[in-house]
């Protein structure tokens, strides 16, 4: 009955496309992700628009993200992780093999726990559709087993014609010569024939059938050379964020200044000194310093009066004030630096913030700053440079104009609704 159902839906589906109805039927939309904020909260104003539009939703997540994946008017499917949390972000390791090895690890635990909870007799039941992270491995083998399309959400860069050669190949036969590396791949490979799938996991986690990208295409590499027909680019999909509240601008603060090293990597103590003695006292400028929750402000010293020492803040509604920022270059820090027209000086902590920081300064919007150059003169300079620049406000300008024209939230959504009517997943 279920197979029934779903072929009348996806021919309802062809039927309206063909005639140019834009609305099709609801339908039972599965979202798959982790627990880390950085993959969930890109993916929440689409989830909370394809409810708006009537499709029913679920969302398979862990307990500590359920609360805010149910405020979009998705139901929850709650699986327990493996993964490291947002907590223990030292627990990652630094080799590449440390940040791959737990997402495996995950997948083979979180498998049969997704499709009880689906198939199950108190389950939610076989979706029409599966939408998913990219690091989410069990919707794309369920994607399989449910012979049902699936679409993937990414939140930072996707691959680009020859990114193989380039970057996935030379890395694969760094880890294959290590014994590490090769029994990560032997297990992967016996997982994939467990489900039924003969396939080498590069491609598989990393060429997605279809993909929607939650970034502007300005922050991705190589973006003439991305396959148009698998990947569109939807730029930002933020909402209006007022559930977060909103953050008024001091009285008498000529400038204002952000500084925000996420929510994981945090504890930079040190740091957060340097930025006190490169802004303390500096006439005209009020600066708010996101201390996050890894470090007390005692080990801060004296805080200059032109300063608010928080551990969260609404980061859009500041940023929409700021005249500077100094980010880690998260994906999601950097698209909103990009999307109110805020220069930027990117200090990246760890994984992809590297790439994203060269991509900044390449186009001209901000200075990348390693960590370990990041003294209080170095700092000051870079801000000052980039915050009086007119060629600055220019570049950030058009790129906003480009990022205008991307859809959001609504054009990701409409090419959900358009993957109803897919084939499957060969």
């Amino acid at each position: 009955m279920a197979v029934l159902r779903r072929n009348k839906l996806h021919e309802t589906c062809r039927l309206a496309y063909r005639y140019g109805m834009t609305s099709p039927k609801p339908a039972h939309i599965a979202m798959f992700s982790i627990a880390a904020a950085g993959h969930v909260n890109p993916s929440l104003e689409v989830i909370r628009e394809l409810v708006a539009r009537g499709h029913r939703v679920t969302y398979a997540i862990p307990e500590s993200f359920a609360g805010k994946v149910a405020e979009t008017g998705a139901e929850p499917v709650v699986y327990t992780s493996t993964l490291p949390t947002d907590d223990d972000p030292e627990a990652w390791g630094t080799e590449v093999i440390d940040n791959i090895e737990p997402f495996l690890r995950d997948a083979i635990a979180a498998l049969p726990q997704l499709i009880e909870a689906h198939e199950g007799p108190d389950g939610a039941g076989v979706p029409d559709l599966i939408v998913h992270d990219i690091t989410s491995y069990p919707a794309i083998v369920l994607s399989r087993r449910w012979n049902i399309p699936d679409v993937s959400l990414s939140p930072n860069l996707v691959a680009w014609q020859g990114y193989e050669e380039e970057v996935s190949e030379p890395m694969t036969a760094q880890l294959m010569a290590t014994e590490r590396g090769r029994a990560y791949y032997a297990r992967f490979h016996a997982w994939l024939r467990e489900n039924g799938i003969d396939e080498h996991p590069d491609p598989f986690v990393g060429r997605p059938r279809r993909s929607i990208v939650l970034i502007p295409r300005a922050m991705q590499p190589h973006s003439d050379r991305v396959d148009g027909t698998r990947y569109t680019f939807v730029g930002a999909c933020q909402g209006d964020r007022k559930d977060q509240g909103e953050w008024q601008r001091p009285a008498g603060a000529e400038k204002v200044l952000l500084v925000s090293l996420g929510s994981t990597f945090t504890k930079q103590p040190g740091f957060y000194r340097e930025c006190i003695a490169a802004f303390g006292d500096l006439p005209g400028w009020h600066v708010v310093l996101q201390i996050g929750k890894y470090v007390d402000t005692s080990e801060l010293g004296r805080v200059p009066d032109n300063f608010d020492v928080v551990r969260w803040v609404p980061q859009l509604s500041v940023l929409r004030q700021a005249d500077a920022f100094i980010t880690h270059a998260g994906a999601g820090g950097s698209q909103e630096g990009l999307a109110t027209a805020t220069p930027m000086v990117a200090v990246p902590q760890a994984v992809d913030q590297f790439a994203n920081a060269d991509m900044l300064q390449s186009l001209g919007v901000a200075r990348h700053v390693p960590m370990a150059d990041a003294t209080a003169a170095t700092l000051r300079e870079a801000v000052l440079a980039m915050a009086d620049d007119p060629e600055v406000a220019r570049r950030l300008a058009d790129i906003g104009a480009e990022m205008a024209g991307e859809g959001g939230t609504r054009r990701a959504a409409d090419l959900i609704e358009a993957e109803l009517a897919a084939p499957p997943r060969p």
